[in-house]
């Protein structure tokens, strides 16, 4: 048997996939043209540096939903992540769409999260809003697609990104928002996120007590399932059947009501609940008070972090305190906190 090469697995696209899909060897490129791998088309490998990259293996120790839950079986963002790539690859198989650029776009959707869910990306955004008038070069607001894709372009790797293809950081910036991928494996993914959260995050509050299935309400139920899985088959199958030979993905109106219903109650029942948000003032003042500590303390951020330049109103100074508080997982923006605020222990 002979192995199979790259230029065999893109022909081999041309004659399985549909004309529209995204083909690896019509990408738009990267910005740092390299050699092409013998084995692996250029998607193919995209997927694999980000699953090897940093900023991937630290999505294990962040938070989904629920801040230090009790018990191995809650989500991460790393779970979440795989969660949204299987789903993804499911619908681009069926559609016939390139499957390996859908799961690159899934693995790197969310490596820009920041720890403690989206109440960091809330702490870290009051801090950027407060210095508008003393620093306006700084990115404003922050946004965890679009940090995302700062860390793909230019934090991983020592400050010279992953130089991944033009259709990977496309479909990475456009995985949330207003303004749609421009490739349908990447419209894919961004439903894909939802489909997973959704889901996840009913089977995460059931096991933490905060709801029940029969607490769900029933119209959005009845039309998507009454079980976990259930409703995910509903939903995939869904889109599927609405986007065959479709020039966007999407799903009919009725799945997709019944979704954002369910997303509605889970808003008020789980993501603002008590039991969920016990915990978020304190995960929010240690992002604050770190952010500010090291406004005040640049010195006390690691070498390689701290800014260049001395200007006092340059962006460098936000912009890689922004970075490095980001880039923090849960237990180490809490051991960063104890470090620099609470005393230790001594014996005299």
């Amino acid at each position: 048997m002979e192995i199979m090469t790259r230029k065999e697995y893109e022909a081999a696209e041309h004659r399985l996939l549909s004309p529209r899909a995204a083909f690896s060897d019509q990408s738009r490129g990267r910005e740092r043209p390299i050699e092409p791998d013998p084995l692996r088309s250029e998607f193919q490998r995209d997927r694999d540096r980000i699953i090897h990259c940093k900023a991937f293996r630290r999505l294990s120790h962040k938070t989904q939903v629920f801040l230090a839950p009790e018990g191995d079986h809650y989500r991460t963002r790393l779970t979440h992540t795989l969660e949204v790539a299987q789903i993804a690859r499911s619908i681009a198989r069926a559609l016939r769409l390139n499957e390996d650029l859908t799961e690159a776009i899934a693995l790197g959707h969310d490596l820009g999260h920041t720890p403690f869910g989206h109440i960091g990306e809330d702490a870290l955004n009051a801090c950027l809003e407060s210095l508008r008038g003393h620093f306006p070069d700084a990115r404003y607001p922050f946004r965890h697609n679009l940090q995302s894709l700062r860390i793909v372009e230019e934090l991983e790797y020592d400050g010279k990104g992953l130089n991944l293809t033009w259709e990977v950081r496309n479909g990475i910036a456009h995985h949330t928002g207003s303004k749609r991928a421009s490739t349908l494996e990447g419209q894919i993914v961004a439903i894909a996120d939802r489909i997973a959260y959704v889901n996840h995050d009913i089977d995460d509050a059931i096991r933490g007590g905060v709801l029940a299935e029969v607490d769900l309400p029933r119209a959005p139920t009845d039309v998507l399932g009454h079980n976990h899985g259930a409703r995910i088959t509903t939903m995939v199958q869904d889109m599927v059947a609405n986007s065959l030979d479709a020039d966007e993905i999407c799903m009919s109106d009725v799945v997709w009501k019944a979704m954002m219903d369910l997303r509605s109650f889970l808003f008020d029942h789980v993501y603002l609940s008590e039991s969920a948000k016990a915990e978020e003032p304190k995960a929010y003042g240690v992002v604050q008070t770190l952010f500010w500590h090291f406004m005040e303390t640049p010195g006390d951020l690691p070498e390689d972090e701290r800014p260049s330049e001395t200007d006092v109103h340059s962006a460098e100074l936000p912009d890689r305190v922004t970075d490095y508080i980001a880039g923090m997982t849960d237990r180490f923006a809490i051991r960063t906190y104890e470090k620099l605020f609470v005393p230790k222990s001594w014996m005299v």
